[in-house]
């Protein structure tokens, strides 16, 4: 059974940092590009971040360059996004999502086929 289950989502206040981690079971995450997904109060589901499935490029939306930083760890099956300087707007349900294939795109919700349950993270003081 094909599954991802992010962690690390909590409380911070404004100007903290947060590390999530999104574990892959069932299939080798080294096959699939991945992303990060946020989903603030009342709005849609965006791409944030993604990584391509050997993690040799990354990319970001606008909003969270220089704050925030995708990795990932196939040998772990294991993907992260270190977040930097949050600020109350960063609030929402973080989803990890992965696509077979090397390529990533954080243009919609490109070919991500499989998601996680989300972890909340609330930026607040």
């Amino acid at each position: 059974q094909l599954q991802l289950v992010e962690s690390g989502g909590g409380l911070v206040q404004p100007g903290g940092s947060r590390k999530l981690s999104c574990a892959a079971s069932g299939f080798t995450l080294e096959n699939y590009a991945t992303a990060w997904f946020r989903q603030a109060p009342g709005k849609e589901r965006e791409a944030i971040s993604c990584i391509s499935s050997l993690g040799t490029e990354i990319n970001y939306v606008d909003s969270v360059k220089g704050r925030f930083t995708g990795s990932r760890d196939n040998s772990k099956n294991t993907v992260y996004l270190q977040m930097n300087s949050l600020k109350p707007e960063d609030t929402g349900v973080y989803y990890c999502a992965a696509s077979r294939g090397p390529y990533c795109s954080v243009d919609g919700f490109y070919n991500y086929g499989y998601w996680g349950q989300g972890t909340q993270v609330t930026v607040s003081s």
